[in-house]
């Protein structure tokens, strides 16, 4: 097909979403080049991604953009080679395995704390913010770690595990507040490092270590923002795990993004630049894989906070650019201000979900209080 015909086809899907090529809107896109057309019927989401990134095109406000057009599920139309090529691999092999688990802690969490400390909150916690009642990024995540902790029913004097500690942000806040013992563990070598120095003084381990390894007997454990890195053929080990470590009248809170249908894989491009082998569970599968060891107690959905949690990301990471420029590039400023945005936008859509899932292993006898 030629340029021109190219340019019609996807004009025409475009208008679906009400997207107008270089229209005078902020949702609209503005072409710097017009092979973007070739490079999009091509290679889909991959190749849009990697087109903005290289400077093919722009949009006044990519989460309006994306968010538009993920509501007209115009992602559904580009079903491209290198989709099925990473549903093939998803297939073929454990993504997530134990010799993968450590990739995405390497190119994605220890690119740089000096990056981490502008973008996020004063205490480093990266997952969506708790926006009821809050004004600030601040206040967000600390009413999101209060509310962890009340339906963790907490109590001096407890064991609990971390799964996925971060910067060592929730582990501090437990020890500090609630007087309880913390061990956290993170795949990414430089969060330990921070987390060790975060939490200095208190009553926290920190360890660099996969779930699979882990040994020990705890009478809570929460996991947040970490379970996107498990994988669907990993989940029945992951919950078999959990409820190996939990004390028979413990509570396990898990908070992850969630997906509204069943997947096995991830957006290429969220996949090769941000998140490698990454992947949002849908609930059914999370349900599937749980029955047998754990019990539902409760189910929160928040989704709508991490659209504004990640715009809150977004404008600490441009206004800190300047202190940043010179260690990343500007290709990097592209990239990153694509996954925060197009993010943004796919919590808008309701495409991804935000769930706190609070569980026990045989049910509570006195019920559960669940706090919103």
């Amino acid at each position: 097909m030629t340029e021109p015909s190219l340019r019609n086809r996807i004009e025409s899907i475009l208008h679906h979403a009400d997207v107008i090529i270089n229209g005078p809107r902020p949702w609209d896109i503005q072409v710097k080049n017009n092979r973007l057309y070739r490079r999009i019927m091509a290679q889909g989401s991959l190749g849009f991604g990697e087109a903005y990134m290289d400077g093919w095109w722009d949009a006044k406000s990519i989460d309006q953009l994306i968010a538009r057009l993920l509501k007209a599920h115009l992602d559904e139309r580009f079903k491209t080679f290198v989709v099925y090529l990473a549903a093939l691999k998803a297939k073929l092999l454990n993504c997530q395995s134990l010799k993968r688990a450590y990739q995405v802690g390497e190119r994605h969490y220890n690119i740089g704390n000096d990056l981490y400390q502008r973008m996020l909150d004063k205490r480093m916690i990266y997952s969506c913010g708790y926006w009821k009642n809050a004004r600030t990024l601040d206040e967000a995540q600390e009413h999101k770690l209060d509310l962890t902790c009340r339906k963790l029913h907490l109590e001096k004097g407890q064991k609990v595990l971390d799964i996925g500690c971060g910067w060592g942000g929730a582990a501090r806040y437990m020890a500090e507040n609630y007087d309880v013992e913390v061990v956290g563990i993170t795949i990414s070598t430089a969060q330990a490092e921070y987390a060790r120095e975060n939490c200095r003084g208190l009553p926290v381990e920190i360890l660099v270590q996969d779930y699979r390894k882990l040994s020990g007997s705890f009478d809570r454990i929460v996991s947040i923002g970490m379970f996107e890195h498990v994988g669907y053929k990993n989940y029945r080990t992951y919950f078999k795990k959990v409820s190996e470590l939990l004390k028979d009248d413990g509570i396990f809170l898990l908070h992850t993004i969630g997906g509204k249908t069943p997947s096995e894989r991830t957006d290429p491009w969220i996949d090769r630049y941000i998140f490698p082998n990454g992947m949002i569970p849908s609930a059914q599968q999370i349900s599937r894989t749980f029955e047998g060891y754990f019990v539902l107690e409760d189910w929160h959905n928040f989704g709508l906070d991490y659209d504004k949690t990640l715009m809150a990301w977004h404008e600490n990471f441009e206004n800190s650019w300047a202190e940043l420029d010179g260690k990343y590039d500007d290709t990097f400023r592209r990239m990153w201000n694509y996954y925060l945005l197009s993010c943004a936008g796919s919590f808008r859509a309701r495409e991804n979900q935000l769930w706190q899932i609070a569980l026990s292993k045989y049910g509570l006898p006195e019920g559960y209080e669940f706090p919103r």
